[in-house]
């Protein structure tokens, strides 16, 4: 059976439940998405996907950012966030590190009214601190674009790693 097949053929439970953790901790896009079968491949349902994300009003958008864990101090995080902070390496913080993170998390989210997001996958934890520092000085504009856009890194990044362990 092909994986177009097998996508069609989920019902709404499965595929939301398989779908429903691309965008963290928000279910509504996943099932806006499976009223929109049949797809015609991966690639459809992974442009029907973005297309539902990008014309989210800007109280959803805000809501999406929002969901995002703060970097490196939150702990309850969801798997796959815990699974993307650990490969940067943001588990093992040193007390300055993380005494860097506290601060820039809290400055930004009192700035900005969401948390810092940048896709970690293949940055390690001075990058994205280099980048927090940077991004900090943006206005609120450009940083709800620049938030948006890493959104749709993570979630195209999740959608790859969930085709790929699908086709295995």
């Amino acid at each position: 059976m092909s994986l177009e097949s097998n996508l069609n053929n989920l019902n709404r439970g499965e595929f939301v439940s398989l779908f429903g953790v691309i965008f963290e901790k928000t279910q509504w896009i996943a099932e806006k998405l499976f009223d929109l079968k049949p797809f015609k491949n991966k690639d459809d349902l992974i442009n029907k996907m973005i297309q539902i994300y990008e014309s989210a009003s800007k109280d959803d958008s805000l809501n999406i950012l929002k969901a995002h864990p703060k970097l490196a101090v939150e702990k309850n995080l969801t798997k796959h966030s815990s699974k993307e902070q650990s490969s940067a390496n943001l588990k093992n913080c040193t007390q300055e590190e993380f005494a860097e993170f506290t601060n820039l998390n809290n400055q930004y989210e009192k700035k900005f009214s969401f948390p810092f997001i940048i896709a970690v996958k293949g940055k390690d934890k001075i990058e994205i601190l280099n980048n927090f520092r940077q991004r900090i000085n943006n206005d609120v504009e450009f940083e709800f674009k620049e938030s948006k856009k890493q959104v749709k890194k993570i979630a195209l990044f999740r959608l790859d790693e969930l085709f790929t362990k699908w086709n295995k």
